[in-house]
């Protein structure tokens, strides 16, 4: 498949309501905020774990579209087999030199291989890319590659309050505490309503040169990113969805302005009679044409 041969930028509005889009472990779990100005983040890391599950879901290891950063799978497993795939079998640095002379192949030779390998069989490494050295002895490893899709942080429209509720459950723990107590006390945080906006890029370049990133790809990112929350559900987490996808498709690889003129395009603003937000129709969101060269096509996926 060839890679991709347009750069791309592109705005998603997702909301959450009565939900926690992404706790801050290191605030007991509540939901991550600016501290400065009370508005609500939800990391990059967050988004690409949705985006990997749901490729993950309908995928299922399918050839090419494995992920490479799983849930409670070791790094080390894929690496092996990307080593194997060149012939070699050990990592150790002795083995590692004495498999390359029989190999008669250099190091740099190895590392394009291992490299290529986990790109063609790994969709978020081709998608994301991916630090690959995992092995801390070893002379050799699978190296580091530079993903042509990013996103950033996502930011709530408005700043958000966050709610502790104080929950009961009659699930007792232990027995000795069955004998003195029927129910236990438990807390919650949730946010009543909040509309999250985040900003993507794709690289054609980076595609091209290392990941070989492809059309076919880009379409699976759109779906992935459309319903990323719709096979992840939970109590926890609210009611959760993708509101808004807008994506902007230059003329030619290296793009035909700067990615902030297009994000610039896209308002959103609170309807006037509204003061507290309590769902996505209280918002309006305006893409600006006229501020957008007319070599950039727009393109509304949901």
């Amino acid at each position: 498949m060839d890679a991709i041969k347009n750069r791309y930028e592109f705005v998603v509005f997702f909301d959450v309501e009565n939900g926690n889009p992404n706790g801050d472990p290191d605030a007991g779990n509540m939901p991550r905020i600016d501290p400065e100005s009370g508005y609500g983040l939800v990391t990059d890391v967050c988004l690409k774990r949705k985006i990997r599950n749901y490729v993950e879901t309908v995928k299922e290891n399918e050839a090419g579209y494995k992920i490479y950063i799983r849930e409670d799978v070791p790094l080390n497993r894929s690496d092996k087999e990307a080593c194997e795939s060149v012939g070699i079998k050990e990592k150790e640095d002795k083995k590692v030199t004495e498999a390359l002379k029989a190999l008669k192949k250099t190091d740099a030779d190895v590392d394009i291989k291992l490299r290529d390998y986990m790109c063609e069989n790994f969709y978020d490494i081709r998608t994301f890319g991916a630090v690959m050295t995992t092995f801390v002895k070893a002379s050799l490893n699978c190296g580091q590659v530079r993903g042509p899709v990013q996103i950033g942080f996502a930011r709530s429209i408005d700043p958000i309050i966050s709610q502790e509720v104080t929950i009961t459950r009659v699930a007792i723990t232990t027995e000795e505490d069955a004998q003195n107590k029927q129910t236990e006390m438990g807390r919650k945080n949730i946010v009543p309503y909040a509309l999250y906006r985040a900003e993507g890029y794709i690289s054609a370049n980076l595609a091209r040169k290392v990941t070989g990133f492809s059309e076919e790809d880009l379409e699976l990112l759109w779906k992935a990113i459309i319903n990323m929350f719709e096979n992840d559900h939970s109590a926890a987490r609210g009611k959760m969805a993708v509101r808004r996808l807008i994506v902007f498709k230059h003329s030619k690889e290296l793009g035909d302005c700067p990615a902030y003129k297009l994000f610039d395009a896209v308002d959103v603003t609170k309807k006037e009679e509204v003061e507290y937000p309590r769902r996505y129709q209280d918002y309006v969101i305006k893409v600006y044409e006229d501020k957008i060269p007319s070599t950039v096509e727009v393109m509304e996926k949901i």
